[in-house]
């Protein structure tokens, strides 16, 4: 898979994505990370990148020279232009899943109030929020995303069923807690059905566990 990525603030793109899972995603030839200074085509000798918004209002947009000139630069036919965006739609592991079977994805990431209508409009096919919040750069939020992404890419993760075997699964459901040794620390023991060996009653126990914690924490997950 490719990833391009188009932002004011490279370093907060190449610095996470070059970093543990991501890095070596990278170095096993499992995506290719294209970083895009916007910037870089600004406009005059001051590279400007923004400007007001027309009929007023506050802060400052993006302007649509600098945008197409950069997405003319990294578009193919096999792309999908993603917007990460308050406005879009909440991203979930559903969206995770679809997402990585595309062959090529690029990100905007939007900064100040944003950027000229005529971008989205031309160029990108789907806005993506993580939240009702606004963060102060989309680059992060892309991060994000990728990181969802990338990691359900086959031999991405050291077993990949770690991928599917975890919360938002197929199953659907949160999941169930997890113990390593000691058996007992500071009074705290394991549960004892993890310990018997028997790995049929443990999966029902932890089918049972993952059920109560989704109805406690997530109940929206079970209507």
């Amino acid at each position: 898979m490719r990833l391009d990525v188009i932002t004011l603030f490279p370093e907060l793109i190449t610095v996470p994505m070059g970093t543990s899972i991501m890095g070596r995603a990278q170095e096993k030839g499992a995506i290719t990370v294209g970083v895009h200074d916007l910037r870089e085509q600004g406009l005059g000798k001051h590279k400007q990148v923004d400007d007001t918004p027309y009929g007023g209002g506050q802060g400052m947009l993006l302007r649509p020279e600098p945008l197409f000139a950069a997405l003319e630069k990294v578009h193919t036919e096999s792309s999908r232009v993603i917007l990460m965006s308050p406005a879009g739609k909440p991203f979930n592991q559903a969206s995770a899943l679809r997402l990585a079977q595309e062959e090529h994805l690029i990100f905007l990431s939007g900064h100040y109030e944003g950027m000229d209508q005529r971008v989205v409009d031309h160029w990108v096919d789907e806005e993506l929020s993580l939240g009702d919040y606004v963060l102060t750069n989309g680059a992060i939020a892309a991060v994000v995303v990728m990181d969802a992404i990338v990691r359900l890419l086959p031999g991405v993760l050291g077993d990949d069923l770690s991928a599917v075997e975890e919360s938002f699964g197929p199953a659907g459901l949160l999941e169930a807690p997890h113990y390593t040794k000691p058996a007992e620390f500071q009074g705290l023991r394991v549960p004892d059905i993890l310990l018997s060996g028997n790995h049929g009653k443990i999966a029902e126990w932890r089918q049972q566990q993952a059920l109560e914690r989704t109805r406690k924490m997530r109940p929206d997950l079970l209507e």
